[in-house]
Protein backbone atom coordinates (compact mmCIF):
# COMPACT_ATOMS: atom_id res chain seq x y z
CA UNK A 1 0.00 0.00 0.00
CA UNK A 2 1.27 3.42 -1.02
CA UNK A 3 1.73 6.05 1.51
CA UNK A 4 1.76 3.86 4.49
CA UNK A 5 4.56 3.71 7.32
CA UNK A 6 5.73 0.04 8.10
CA UNK A 7 4.72 -1.20 11.17
CA UNK A 8 7.79 -1.64 12.31
CA UNK A 9 9.15 1.73 11.53
CA UNK A 10 5.82 2.93 13.94
CA UNK A 11 7.39 1.10 16.53
CA UNK A 12 10.76 2.86 16.73
CA UNK A 13 11.07 5.47 19.76
CA UNK A 14 7.21 5.46 19.14
CA UNK A 15 5.71 7.81 22.40
CA UNK A 16 1.51 8.87 23.06
CA UNK A 17 3.89 12.48 22.73
CA UNK A 18 3.24 12.04 19.37
CA UNK A 19 -0.42 12.70 19.17
CA UNK A 20 -0.37 15.43 21.75
CA UNK A 21 1.69 17.18 19.10
CA UNK A 22 -0.01 16.72 16.30
CA UNK A 23 -2.86 17.82 18.07
CA UNK A 24 -1.41 21.02 19.93
CA UNK A 25 -2.54 20.04 23.24
CA UNK A 26 -0.91 19.21 26.12
CA UNK A 27 -1.22 16.50 28.84
CA UNK A 28 -1.03 19.57 31.57
CA UNK A 29 -3.92 22.15 29.38
CA UNK A 30 -7.01 22.06 28.65
CA UNK A 31 -7.93 19.39 26.10
CA UNK A 32 -11.35 18.89 25.10
CA UNK A 33 -12.63 16.91 22.32
CA UNK A 34 -15.75 18.65 20.73
CA UNK A 35 -13.40 21.48 20.75
CA UNK A 36 -10.49 19.28 18.80
CA UNK A 37 -13.34 17.66 16.69
CA UNK A 38 -15.05 20.97 15.22
CA UNK A 39 -12.91 24.12 15.99
CA UNK A 40 -9.37 22.97 15.70
CA UNK A 41 -10.53 22.03 12.11
CA UNK A 42 -11.98 25.17 11.37
CA UNK A 43 -8.81 26.93 12.97
CA UNK A 44 -6.63 25.18 10.21
CA UNK A 45 -8.87 26.10 7.43
CA UNK A 46 -10.68 23.27 6.91
CA UNK A 47 -14.29 24.84 8.15
CA UNK A 48 -16.02 24.80 4.50
CA UNK A 49 -15.00 21.16 4.25
CA UNK A 50 -17.64 18.27 4.17
CA UNK A 51 -17.74 16.99 7.61
CA UNK A 52 -20.56 14.79 7.55
CA UNK A 53 -22.81 13.57 5.07
CA UNK A 54 -26.24 12.14 6.32
CA UNK A 55 -28.70 9.57 4.53
CA UNK A 56 -31.81 8.89 5.80
CA UNK A 57 -34.01 5.35 5.14
CA UNK A 58 -36.06 7.59 2.69
CA UNK A 59 -32.80 8.33 0.78
CA UNK A 60 -33.14 12.13 1.96
CA UNK A 61 -29.42 13.60 2.50
CA UNK A 62 -28.28 16.45 4.55
CA UNK A 63 -24.75 17.59 4.30
CA UNK A 64 -22.51 19.74 6.65
CA UNK A 65 -19.20 21.57 6.60
CA UNK A 66 -17.34 21.25 10.15
CA UNK A 67 -18.08 25.41 10.26
CA UNK A 68 -21.80 23.99 10.58
CA UNK A 69 -20.92 21.35 12.95
CA UNK A 70 -18.84 23.39 15.00
CA UNK A 71 -22.10 25.79 15.54
CA UNK A 72 -24.85 23.77 15.83
CA UNK A 73 -22.66 21.75 18.57
CA UNK A 74 -21.88 25.26 20.25
CA UNK A 75 -25.88 25.87 20.01
CA UNK A 76 -26.72 22.10 21.73
CA UNK A 77 -24.15 22.96 24.11
CA UNK A 78 -25.91 26.59 24.97
CA UNK A 79 -28.90 25.20 24.97
CA UNK A 80 -28.04 22.59 27.64
CA UNK A 81 -26.37 25.28 29.82
CA UNK A 82 -29.70 27.39 29.76
CA UNK A 83 -31.39 24.52 30.55
CA UNK A 84 -28.96 24.02 33.98
CA UNK A 85 -27.23 20.85 32.71
CA UNK A 86 -23.59 21.64 34.81
CA UNK A 87 -20.71 20.26 33.92
CA UNK A 88 -20.30 16.90 34.82
CA UNK A 89 -23.84 15.98 34.39
CA UNK A 90 -25.00 12.90 33.03
CA UNK A 91 -26.93 13.54 29.60
CA UNK A 92 -27.83 10.28 27.73
CA UNK A 93 -28.35 10.10 23.85
CA UNK A 94 -31.35 7.50 23.16
CA UNK A 95 -31.80 8.30 19.26
CA UNK A 96 -31.65 6.64 16.35
CA UNK A 97 -28.92 7.78 13.76
CA UNK A 98 -29.94 10.94 13.18
CA UNK A 99 -27.56 14.31 12.71
CA UNK A 100 -28.65 15.17 16.23
CA UNK A 101 -27.15 12.52 17.61
CA UNK A 102 -23.75 12.73 16.28
CA UNK A 103 -23.67 16.77 16.88
CA UNK A 104 -25.20 16.36 20.09
CA UNK A 105 -22.37 14.11 21.57
CA UNK A 106 -19.81 16.84 20.62
CA UNK A 107 -21.91 19.35 21.95
CA UNK A 108 -22.25 17.72 25.47
CA UNK A 109 -18.61 17.68 25.89
CA UNK A 110 -18.32 20.98 25.02
CA UNK A 111 -20.32 21.80 27.90
CA UNK A 112 -18.62 19.58 29.93
CA UNK A 113 -21.03 17.18 30.70
CA UNK A 114 -20.72 13.36 30.23
CA UNK A 115 -22.43 11.79 27.46
CA UNK A 116 -24.13 8.50 28.06
CA UNK A 117 -25.26 7.02 24.48
CA UNK A 118 -27.36 4.23 24.47
CA UNK A 119 -28.88 2.20 21.46
CA UNK A 120 -32.54 3.21 20.21
CA UNK A 121 -33.97 -0.27 20.11
CA UNK A 122 -33.52 -0.77 23.79
CA UNK A 123 -36.51 -1.30 25.73
CA UNK A 124 -37.33 0.84 28.95
CA UNK A 125 -35.82 -1.85 30.82
CA UNK A 126 -32.63 -1.96 29.64
CA UNK A 127 -32.68 1.56 29.23
CA UNK A 128 -34.18 2.41 32.89
CA UNK A 129 -31.54 0.65 34.35
CA UNK A 130 -28.33 2.55 32.47
CA UNK A 131 -30.71 5.44 33.57
CA UNK A 132 -30.82 4.57 37.47
CA UNK A 133 -26.77 3.49 37.42
CA UNK A 134 -25.52 6.95 36.13
CA UNK A 135 -28.33 8.66 37.98
CA UNK A 136 -28.56 11.10 34.82
CA UNK A 137 -30.16 14.31 34.53
CA UNK A 138 -31.27 14.88 30.67
CA UNK A 139 -31.53 12.61 27.57
CA UNK A 140 -32.07 13.71 23.94
CA UNK A 141 -34.08 11.55 22.01
CA UNK A 142 -36.81 11.40 19.11
CA UNK A 143 -40.53 11.46 19.65
CA UNK A 144 -40.65 8.06 18.25
CA UNK A 145 -38.78 6.51 21.32
CA UNK A 146 -40.35 9.17 23.96
CA UNK A 147 -42.70 6.56 25.18
CA UNK A 148 -39.90 4.11 26.67
CA UNK A 149 -38.98 7.39 28.82
CA UNK A 150 -42.34 8.07 30.09
CA UNK A 151 -43.16 4.68 30.90
CA UNK A 152 -39.41 4.92 33.37
CA UNK A 153 -39.63 8.83 34.75
CA UNK A 154 -41.22 8.11 38.23
CA UNK A 155 -39.10 5.34 38.82
CA UNK A 156 -35.83 7.69 37.86
CA UNK A 157 -35.83 10.51 39.83
CA UNK A 158 -32.71 11.99 38.66
CA UNK A 159 -34.11 12.42 35.41
CA UNK A 160 -35.36 16.00 35.24
CA UNK A 161 -35.30 17.06 31.47
CA UNK A 162 -36.19 15.51 28.62
CA UNK A 163 -35.10 16.63 25.20
CA UNK A 164 -36.98 16.00 21.96
CA UNK A 165 -35.26 16.73 18.61
CA UNK A 166 -38.42 16.56 15.92
CA UNK A 167 -41.63 17.43 16.16
CA UNK A 168 -41.63 20.74 18.23
CA UNK A 169 -43.41 21.55 21.52
CA UNK A 170 -46.59 20.10 20.63
CA UNK A 171 -47.80 17.47 22.77
CA UNK A 172 -45.41 17.54 25.13
CA UNK A 173 -45.71 17.18 29.02
CA UNK A 174 -43.99 18.69 31.57
CA UNK A 175 -40.24 17.85 31.75
CA UNK A 176 -39.88 17.82 28.10
CA UNK A 177 -39.09 20.38 26.18
CA UNK A 178 -38.47 20.87 22.19
CA UNK A 179 -34.85 20.81 20.51
CA UNK A 180 -34.76 21.93 16.99
CA UNK A 181 -31.31 23.09 16.51
CA UNK A 182 -32.40 24.77 13.13
CA UNK A 183 -34.67 26.91 14.72
CA UNK A 184 -32.31 27.31 18.03
CA UNK A 185 -30.23 30.93 17.76
CA UNK A 186 -27.19 30.10 16.28
CA UNK A 187 -24.20 30.56 18.77
CA UNK A 188 -21.07 31.28 16.81
CA UNK A 189 -18.80 31.66 19.80
CA UNK A 190 -19.19 29.33 22.89
CA UNK A 191 -16.93 29.43 25.69
CA UNK A 192 -16.09 25.57 25.74
CA UNK A 193 -15.73 23.83 29.39
CA UNK A 194 -12.25 23.90 30.24
CA UNK A 195 -12.14 20.57 30.34
CA UNK A 196 -8.35 18.50 31.05
CA UNK A 197 -6.91 15.22 30.01
CA UNK A 198 -8.81 13.62 33.21
CA UNK A 199 -12.00 15.52 32.70
CA UNK A 200 -14.64 12.15 32.15
CA UNK A 201 -16.01 12.76 28.22
CA UNK A 202 -18.19 9.30 27.81
CA UNK A 203 -19.54 6.88 29.60
CA UNK A 204 -20.74 4.03 27.76
CA UNK A 205 -22.38 0.69 28.99
CA UNK A 206 -20.93 -2.64 28.72
CA UNK A 207 -22.82 -5.83 30.43
CA UNK A 208 -21.23 -8.34 32.23
CA UNK A 209 -21.37 -11.63 33.77
CA UNK A 210 -23.09 -11.33 36.55
CA UNK A 211 -25.41 -8.33 37.94
CA UNK A 212 -26.39 -5.16 36.08
CA UNK A 213 -24.57 -3.35 33.34
CA UNK A 214 -21.19 -1.93 34.07
CA UNK A 215 -20.63 2.31 32.98
CA UNK A 216 -17.32 2.55 31.46
CA UNK A 217 -15.72 5.90 32.03
CA UNK A 218 -13.71 7.25 29.48
CA UNK A 219 -12.22 10.66 29.53
CA UNK A 220 -10.98 13.51 27.35
CA UNK A 221 -7.00 12.39 26.78
CA UNK A 222 -8.53 9.32 24.97
CA UNK A 223 -8.53 11.68 21.92
CA UNK A 224 -4.95 11.16 21.92
CA UNK A 225 -4.85 7.18 20.88
CA UNK A 226 -8.35 7.64 19.40
CA UNK A 227 -6.52 10.21 16.90
CA UNK A 228 -3.60 7.85 15.89
CA UNK A 229 -5.30 4.69 15.81
CA UNK A 230 -7.60 6.50 13.44
CA UNK A 231 -4.72 7.89 11.25
CA UNK A 232 -2.31 4.94 11.14
CA UNK A 233 -4.93 1.49 11.34
CA UNK A 234 -7.74 3.03 9.87
CA UNK A 235 -5.17 4.91 7.74
CA UNK A 236 -7.87 8.02 6.94
CA UNK A 237 -6.09 10.64 4.57
CA UNK A 238 -7.54 14.10 3.96
CA UNK A 239 -9.25 13.23 0.63
CA UNK A 240 -10.91 10.11 2.44
CA UNK A 241 -15.00 9.71 2.77
CA UNK A 242 -15.17 7.08 5.56
CA UNK A 243 -18.43 5.15 6.09
CA UNK A 244 -17.97 3.15 9.87
CA UNK A 245 -21.41 1.06 10.36
CA UNK A 246 -21.39 1.09 14.11
CA UNK A 247 -23.92 2.78 15.98
CA UNK A 248 -23.11 5.47 18.81
CA UNK A 249 -24.35 3.18 21.77
CA UNK A 250 -21.72 1.12 21.06
CA UNK A 251 -17.89 2.22 21.36
CA UNK A 252 -16.73 1.60 17.80
CA UNK A 253 -19.60 4.04 16.74
CA UNK A 254 -18.06 7.07 18.88
CA UNK A 255 -14.23 6.29 18.97
CA UNK A 256 -14.91 5.66 15.10
CA UNK A 257 -18.14 7.02 13.97
CA UNK A 258 -17.94 10.53 15.63
CA UNK A 259 -14.15 11.29 17.11
CA UNK A 260 -11.76 9.48 14.89
CA UNK A 261 -13.10 11.03 11.54
CA UNK A 262 -13.71 14.18 12.77
CA UNK A 263 -10.47 15.25 14.83
CA UNK A 264 -8.83 13.93 11.69
CA UNK A 265 -10.45 16.34 9.85
CA UNK A 266 -12.12 13.87 7.35
CA UNK A 267 -15.58 13.44 5.86
CA UNK A 268 -17.76 10.86 7.28
CA UNK A 269 -20.92 9.27 5.90
CA UNK A 270 -23.36 8.07 8.06
CA UNK A 271 -26.71 6.32 6.72
CA UNK A 272 -29.40 5.27 8.99
CA UNK A 273 -30.86 2.30 7.50
CA UNK A 274 -31.00 -1.15 8.32
CA UNK A 275 -28.72 -3.87 6.52
CA UNK A 276 -29.35 -5.04 2.96
CA UNK A 277 -26.09 -5.68 0.51
CA UNK A 278 -27.76 -3.86 -2.44
CA UNK A 279 -28.60 -0.20 -0.52
CA UNK A 280 -25.02 -0.90 1.45
CA UNK A 281 -23.45 -1.10 -2.05
CA UNK A 282 -25.47 1.44 -3.65
CA UNK A 283 -24.66 4.05 -0.56
CA UNK A 284 -20.70 3.05 -1.11
CA UNK A 285 -21.04 3.95 -4.89
CA UNK A 286 -23.29 7.23 -4.30
CA UNK A 287 -21.05 8.55 -1.81
CA UNK A 288 -17.83 7.09 -2.86
CA UNK A 289 -16.58 5.86 0.43
CA UNK A 290 -12.97 5.06 0.32
CA UNK A 291 -12.63 3.87 3.92
CA UNK A 292 -14.79 1.02 5.42
CA UNK A 293 -14.99 0.22 8.68
CA UNK A 294 -17.54 -2.38 9.38
CA UNK A 295 -18.16 -5.91 11.07
CA UNK A 296 -17.57 -9.39 10.69
CA UNK A 297 -21.51 -10.05 11.24
CA UNK A 298 -21.84 -7.68 8.54
CA UNK A 299 -19.52 -9.07 5.99
CA UNK A 300 -21.25 -12.50 6.61
CA UNK A 301 -24.27 -10.92 5.49
CA UNK A 302 -22.76 -9.89 2.44
CA UNK A 303 -21.12 -13.00 1.80
CA UNK A 304 -24.22 -14.86 2.29
CA UNK A 305 -25.91 -12.71 -0.70
CA UNK A 306 -22.42 -13.63 -2.83
CA UNK A 307 -21.07 -11.39 -5.72
CA UNK A 308 -23.90 -11.04 -8.06
CA UNK A 309 -24.69 -7.97 -6.09
CA UNK A 310 -20.98 -6.12 -6.02
CA UNK A 311 -21.00 -6.65 -9.85
CA UNK A 312 -23.85 -4.14 -10.31
CA UNK A 313 -21.98 -1.31 -8.87
CA UNK A 314 -19.00 0.41 -9.45
CA UNK A 315 -16.93 -0.06 -6.02
CA UNK A 316 -13.63 0.83 -6.96
CA UNK A 317 -13.70 3.78 -4.94
CA UNK A 318 -13.06 1.66 -2.13
CA UNK A 319 -9.13 1.54 -1.15
CA UNK A 320 -8.74 0.28 2.32
CA UNK A 321 -11.47 -2.04 4.60
CA UNK A 322 -11.50 -3.03 8.40
CA UNK A 323 -13.71 -4.62 10.55
CA UNK A 324 -14.21 -4.65 14.72
CA UNK A 325 -16.24 -6.42 17.39
CA UNK A 326 -15.73 -10.02 16.85
CA UNK A 327 -13.48 -12.49 15.36
CA UNK A 328 -13.38 -11.97 11.47
CA UNK A 329 -12.98 -15.55 10.28
CA UNK A 330 -9.98 -16.27 7.32
CA UNK A 331 -12.94 -17.06 4.88
CA UNK A 332 -14.35 -13.22 5.21
CA UNK A 333 -10.37 -12.20 4.39
CA UNK A 334 -10.13 -14.00 1.44
CA UNK A 335 -13.62 -13.85 0.23
CA UNK A 336 -13.23 -9.86 0.60
CA UNK A 337 -9.69 -9.88 -1.77
CA UNK A 338 -12.01 -11.99 -4.14
CA UNK A 339 -14.78 -9.39 -4.68
CA UNK A 340 -13.30 -6.12 -4.05
CA UNK A 341 -9.73 -7.00 -4.49
CA UNK A 342 -9.14 -5.64 -0.74
CA UNK A 343 -8.99 -7.67 2.34
CA UNK A 344 -10.65 -6.83 5.39
CA UNK A 345 -7.98 -5.82 8.30
CA UNK A 346 -9.41 -6.98 11.44
CA UNK A 347 -8.82 -4.91 14.45
CA UNK A 348 -9.41 -6.27 18.41
CA UNK A 349 -10.45 -3.62 21.09
CA UNK A 350 -13.50 -3.37 23.64
CA UNK A 351 -15.12 -0.65 25.33
CA UNK A 352 -12.70 -0.58 28.17
CA UNK A 353 -10.23 0.07 26.20
CA UNK A 354 -11.29 3.10 24.19
CA UNK A 355 -9.38 2.55 21.10
CA UNK A 356 -7.95 -0.09 18.84
CA UNK A 357 -4.95 -2.32 20.61
CA UNK A 358 -4.41 -5.14 18.43
CA UNK A 359 -4.46 -5.07 14.50
CA UNK A 360 -4.12 -5.99 11.37
CA UNK A 361 -1.85 -2.82 10.52
CA UNK A 362 -1.74 -1.55 6.87
CA UNK A 363 0.87 -3.04 4.84
CA UNK A 364 1.35 -5.83 7.35
CA UNK A 365 1.07 -8.81 5.57
CA UNK A 366 -2.89 -10.76 6.65
CA UNK A 367 -2.70 -14.03 8.17
CA UNK A 368 -6.26 -14.54 7.50
CA UNK A 369 -7.67 -15.46 10.70
CA UNK A 370 -5.45 -13.43 12.99
CA UNK A 371 -6.14 -10.65 15.22
CA UNK A 372 -2.61 -8.82 13.87
CA UNK A 373 -0.17 -7.27 16.38
CA UNK A 374 -0.36 -4.82 18.82
CA UNK A 375 -0.95 -0.91 18.01
CA UNK A 376 2.58 0.71 18.50
CA UNK A 377 2.40 1.94 22.67
CA UNK A 378 0.68 -1.17 23.31
CA UNK A 379 2.11 -3.42 25.39
CA UNK A 380 0.38 -6.83 25.06
CA UNK A 381 0.47 -10.69 25.66
CA UNK A 382 -1.41 -13.73 26.76
CA UNK A 383 -0.86 -14.67 29.96
CA UNK A 384 -1.58 -17.90 32.25
CA UNK A 385 -4.96 -17.87 33.89
CA UNK A 386 -3.57 -19.25 37.07
CA UNK A 387 -0.61 -17.53 37.77
CA UNK A 388 -0.73 -14.44 34.97
CA UNK A 389 2.52 -14.34 34.32
CA UNK A 390 3.18 -14.29 30.39
CA UNK A 391 2.81 -17.21 28.09
CA UNK A 392 5.96 -17.66 26.01
CA UNK A 393 5.64 -20.58 23.81
CA UNK A 394 4.16 -19.88 20.47
CA UNK A 395 0.61 -21.39 20.14
CA UNK A 396 -0.20 -21.78 23.86
CA UNK A 397 -3.67 -19.87 24.65
CA UNK A 398 -3.81 -17.92 27.27
CA UNK A 399 -5.28 -14.39 28.67
CA UNK A 400 -5.17 -11.32 26.54
CA UNK A 401 -3.54 -9.11 28.88
CA UNK A 402 -2.71 -5.46 28.66
CA UNK A 403 -0.03 -3.30 30.46
CA UNK A 404 -2.19 -0.31 31.33
CA UNK A 405 -1.33 3.30 30.51
CA UNK A 406 -2.44 4.24 27.12
CA UNK A 407 -4.52 7.21 26.91
CA UNK A 408 -8.27 5.64 26.01
CA UNK A 409 -8.14 3.64 28.66
CA UNK A 410 -10.85 3.54 30.57
CA UNK A 411 -10.53 5.26 34.21
CA UNK A 412 -13.04 3.11 35.86
CA UNK A 413 -16.50 1.59 36.09
CA UNK A 414 -19.14 4.03 37.03
CA UNK A 415 -19.03 4.11 41.26
CA UNK A 416 -18.20 0.95 40.76
CA UNK A 417 -14.20 0.66 41.56
CA UNK A 418 -13.92 -3.19 42.90
CA UNK A 419 -14.93 -4.89 39.63
CA UNK A 420 -12.96 -2.32 38.20
CA UNK A 421 -9.65 -3.41 40.15
CA UNK A 422 -10.88 -6.71 39.47
CA UNK A 423 -9.93 -6.46 35.64
CA UNK A 424 -6.39 -6.06 37.08
CA UNK A 425 -3.79 -8.95 37.64
CA UNK A 426 0.19 -8.63 38.08
CA UNK A 427 0.23 -5.56 36.78
CA UNK A 428 -1.88 -6.76 33.60
CA UNK A 429 -5.41 -5.38 32.16
CA UNK A 430 -6.96 -8.63 31.29
CA UNK A 431 -9.65 -7.98 28.47
CA UNK A 432 -11.55 -11.30 29.51
CA UNK A 433 -10.31 -12.86 25.93
CA UNK A 434 -8.70 -16.14 25.47
CA UNK A 435 -5.95 -15.85 22.12
CA UNK A 436 -2.57 -17.60 21.21
CA UNK A 437 0.00 -15.75 19.91
CA UNK A 438 2.21 -17.52 17.16
CA UNK A 439 6.18 -17.42 16.02
CA UNK A 440 5.52 -14.25 14.30
CA UNK A 441 4.03 -12.62 17.15
CA UNK A 442 0.26 -12.49 15.59
CA UNK A 443 -2.67 -12.83 17.93
CA UNK A 444 -5.37 -15.32 17.02
CA UNK A 445 -8.29 -15.19 19.10
CA UNK A 446 -10.26 -18.28 20.86
CA UNK A 447 -12.47 -16.96 22.66
CA UNK A 448 -14.27 -15.46 25.39
CA UNK A 449 -13.01 -16.15 29.24
CA UNK A 450 -16.78 -15.45 30.71
CA UNK A 451 -20.26 -15.86 29.83
CA UNK A 452 -21.04 -13.33 27.85
CA UNK A 453 -22.43 -13.79 24.66
CA UNK A 454 -20.68 -11.68 21.55
CA UNK A 455 -23.82 -11.30 19.04
CA UNK A 456 -23.20 -9.04 16.16
CA UNK A 457 -20.10 -7.70 18.04
CA UNK A 458 -22.41 -6.84 20.96
CA UNK A 459 -21.74 -8.04 23.95
CA UNK A 460 -25.00 -9.36 25.82
CA UNK A 461 -24.84 -10.26 29.65
CA UNK A 462 -26.72 -13.06 30.70
CA UNK A 463 -27.68 -11.85 34.47
CA UNK A 464 -29.87 -9.06 32.65
CA UNK A 465 -31.54 -11.69 30.67
CA UNK A 466 -32.52 -14.16 33.10
CA UNK A 467 -33.24 -11.29 35.10
CA UNK A 468 -36.31 -10.25 32.39
CA UNK A 469 -37.10 -14.22 31.97
CA UNK A 470 -37.94 -14.82 35.26
CA UNK A 471 -40.69 -11.66 35.54
CA UNK A 472 -42.62 -13.37 32.82
CA UNK A 473 -45.31 -15.40 34.50
CA UNK A 474 -43.90 -19.01 33.29
CA UNK A 475 -40.76 -18.90 34.21
CA UNK A 476 -39.27 -20.45 37.78
CA UNK A 477 -35.57 -20.38 36.45
CA UNK A 478 -33.70 -19.42 33.82
CA UNK A 479 -30.20 -19.44 32.33
CA UNK A 480 -28.87 -17.58 29.35
CA UNK A 481 -25.64 -19.04 26.86
CA UNK A 482 -24.48 -18.37 23.72
CA UNK A 483 -25.67 -20.64 20.81
CA UNK A 484 -23.07 -21.00 17.85
CA UNK A 485 -24.37 -18.97 14.54
CA UNK A 486 -22.94 -18.71 11.20
CA UNK A 487 -24.06 -15.08 10.67
CA UNK A 488 -24.00 -13.32 13.80
CA UNK A 489 -21.30 -15.64 15.59
CA UNK A 490 -23.33 -16.15 18.42
CA UNK A 491 -26.97 -15.84 19.48
CA UNK A 492 -28.73 -16.04 22.83
CA UNK A 493 -30.17 -19.40 23.92
CA UNK A 494 -32.33 -19.31 26.77
CA UNK A 495 -32.89 -22.72 29.17
CA UNK A 496 -35.78 -22.19 31.24
CA UNK A 497 -37.93 -24.10 33.97
CA UNK A 498 -41.37 -23.73 33.91
CA UNK A 499 -44.12 -22.68 36.77
CA UNK A 500 -46.02 -25.47 37.83
CA UNK A 501 -49.07 -25.19 35.67
CA UNK A 502 -47.23 -24.41 32.25
CA UNK A 503 -46.72 -26.71 29.71
CA UNK A 504 -43.71 -26.13 27.19
CA UNK A 505 -44.79 -25.32 23.53
CA UNK A 506 -44.02 -23.28 20.49
CA UNK A 507 -46.59 -20.25 21.45
CA UNK A 508 -45.42 -19.64 25.06
CA UNK A 509 -41.82 -19.89 23.51
CA UNK A 510 -42.69 -17.32 21.46
CA UNK A 511 -44.76 -15.46 23.86
CA UNK A 512 -41.80 -14.92 26.02
CA UNK A 513 -39.16 -14.24 23.54
CA UNK A 514 -41.18 -11.09 22.51
CA UNK A 515 -41.46 -10.63 26.07
CA UNK A 516 -37.68 -10.48 26.10
CA UNK A 517 -37.38 -8.16 23.21
CA UNK A 518 -39.87 -5.32 24.64
CA UNK A 519 -37.96 -5.19 27.63
CA UNK A 520 -34.50 -5.23 26.90
CA UNK A 521 -34.02 -4.97 22.94
CA UNK A 522 -34.06 -7.29 20.14
CA UNK A 523 -29.87 -8.27 20.77
CA UNK A 524 -31.06 -9.87 24.13
CA UNK A 525 -33.87 -12.03 22.44
CA UNK A 526 -33.05 -15.68 22.45
CA UNK A 527 -33.34 -17.11 19.09
CA UNK A 528 -34.25 -20.61 21.02
CA UNK A 529 -35.64 -21.72 24.46
CA UNK A 530 -35.15 -24.90 25.34
CA UNK A 531 -37.69 -25.93 28.13
CA UNK A 532 -36.15 -28.18 30.86
CA UNK A 533 -37.01 -29.48 34.26
CA UNK A 534 -34.17 -28.71 36.08
CA UNK A 535 -30.93 -26.10 35.55
CA UNK A 536 -27.41 -27.99 36.02
CA UNK A 537 -25.97 -26.22 39.91
CA UNK A 538 -23.78 -26.03 41.90
CA UNK A 539 -24.29 -27.21 45.72
CA UNK A 540 -24.41 -23.88 46.87
CA UNK A 541 -27.17 -23.36 43.95
CA UNK A 542 -25.10 -21.02 41.51
CA UNK A 543 -26.38 -22.03 37.90
CA UNK A 544 -23.26 -23.66 35.85
CA UNK A 545 -23.77 -21.93 32.59
CA UNK A 546 -20.59 -23.45 31.32
CA UNK A 547 -22.30 -26.91 31.00
CA UNK A 548 -25.43 -25.75 29.22
CA UNK A 549 -22.93 -23.61 26.90
CA UNK A 550 -20.32 -26.72 25.98
CA UNK A 551 -23.55 -29.14 25.21
CA UNK A 552 -24.22 -26.26 22.29
CA UNK A 553 -20.88 -25.99 21.07
CA UNK A 554 -20.03 -29.56 21.08
CA UNK A 555 -17.21 -28.78 23.55
CA UNK A 556 -15.99 -31.03 26.52
CA UNK A 557 -18.61 -30.36 29.66
CA UNK A 558 -14.75 -30.33 32.14
CA UNK A 559 -15.09 -31.00 35.75
CA UNK A 560 -18.50 -31.84 36.99
CA UNK A 561 -17.23 -32.45 40.42
CA UNK A 562 -19.02 -29.26 41.83
CA UNK A 563 -22.58 -29.95 40.28
CA UNK A 564 -25.09 -31.16 42.14
CA UNK A 565 -26.47 -34.95 41.41
CA UNK A 566 -30.29 -36.00 41.14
Amino acid sequence: MTGVVSYEDRLKGFDWSLGEKELGITKDGPINIGWLCTDRICRMGLGQKTGFIWEGSEGAVRTYTFDRLRVLSNTLARFLEKHGVAAGDRVCLFMDRVPELYIGLIGILKRGAIAQPLFSAFGEDSLKVRILDAETKAIITQRKHIFKVRRMRDSTPSLTHVFVVDGGAEGLKPGEYPLDLEAEPPVEEYAVHPTTAETPSILHYTSGTTGKPKGAQHVHYSVVSQYLTTKWVLDLKPDDIYWCNADPGWVTGTSYGIIGPWVTGTTQVVGDFGFSSDRWYEFIEKHRVTVWYSAPTAIRLLMRDGDAPVKKRDLSCLRHLCSVGEPLNAEGVIWSREVFGLPFHDTFWQTETGSIVIANYPGMVIKPGSMGKPFPGITATVVDPKTFEPITVPGRVGLIALRPGWPSMMRTYWRNPTTYQSKFKNGWYLCGDRASIDKDGYFWFVGRDDDVINTGGHLVGPFEIESALIEHKSVAESAAVAKPDHVNMEVVKAFVVLKPGFEPGDDLELEIMNFIRKRLSPLAMPQEIEFVAKLPKTRSGKIVRRILRAKEFGEPIGDVSTVMED
